[in-house]
């Protein structure tokens, strides 16, 4: 084996693969009001930068990287456009698969079973857009992980990059008193099978996106508020009003920057300078 092909397996054993807890991901973020304040906050920042994105354009290729269950996908499919959706878990990519058939949405889809690592072998070309949200965080090599997604999007393309960001992290860490962990580096002995093993550092991923050819057009936060929230009623009401409030403010700062995610849309210079 090549010391190239060893490192790349060494890589992946390290990363995280869901086959073991996507039901998990299904009861407690995609059905929870975290995951809709993310799918939220999503289309809203989509909407207001993307010009073709539902204005019956002809239909745009579109990936999405460690699409999980397909929900964005799926409301992408439906304003017309073709998906390819791309996990390396076979678990999270059947719960897709049954998403899109339930949808009557499959003549729109392409499912590939693989990481995010594979993609320049599978030479899928460019697209354009390319959406990546919740990946880097499960990663060791965070800055190779961006490369080639930058590699993905065409001359006319958008990048859509969410991440979990351990600045928020850390200080809803200190909001909750957890100051052991806090002292130990945000590190634990035991994985917890939702949290992420490698929270990510802003500046690393402005460092790698400042060498490649993108013009930022939105920064959010994802989860300004919630998460730092001692209690939510159940009511519909109050889930409204923090929703709302999420919305006002998450793009300004300081609270953009203590999203417990961090959501950048991203534009190719070629085509807006």
């Amino acid at each position: 084996m090549s010391k190239k092909g060893k490192s790349y397996k060494d890589k992946l054993s390290r990363d995280r693969s869901f086959n073991a807890i996507s039901q998990k991901f299904k009861k407690n973020i995609y059905g929870t009001p975290k995951g809709k304040i993310r799918e939220a906050v999503l289309k809203r920042d989509f909407s207001q930068h993307i010009p073709w994105l539902d204005n019956e354009t002809a239909p745009k290729r579109i990936i999405d990287i460690g699409g999980g269950q397909g929900q964005l996908a799926i409301y992408l499919a439906r304003l017309g456009h073709h998906i390819t959706l791309v996990d390396m878990s076979e678990d999270m990519l059947q719960l897709a698969r049954e998403h899109v058939e339930q949808a009557g949405l499959n003549a729109q889809f392409e499912f590939i079973h693989a990481p995010l690592q594979a993609l320049p072998d599978l030479k899928l070309g460019t697209f354009d857009f390319v959406l990546c949200h919740a990946v880097l965080e499960w990663l060791v090599d965070q800055v190779e992980a961006i490369t080639i997604l930058s590699k993905h999007v065409n001359d006319s393309g958008y990048l859509s990059l969410m991440y979990f960001n351990k600045d928020a992290h850390l200080f809803a860490n200190m909001v909750y008193g957890n100051f052991d962990y806090v002292n130990q580096g945000l590190h634990v002995k035991q994985k917890v099978g939702l949290s992420p093993n490698h929270p990510v550092k802003p500046e690393v991923v402005d460092d790698a996106l400042n060498q490649e050819n993108f013009k930022r057009l939105c920064k959010t936060g994802v989860r300004c508020f919630h998460d730092y929230l001692r209690e939510l009623e159940k009511g519909k009401a109050q889930f409204d009003d923090l929703l709302a409030l999420e919305l006002k403010y998450n793009q300004q700062e300081p609270y953009a920057s203590l999203g417990r995610y961090t959501h950048l849309l991203l534009q190719a210079k070629s085509r807006s300078s």
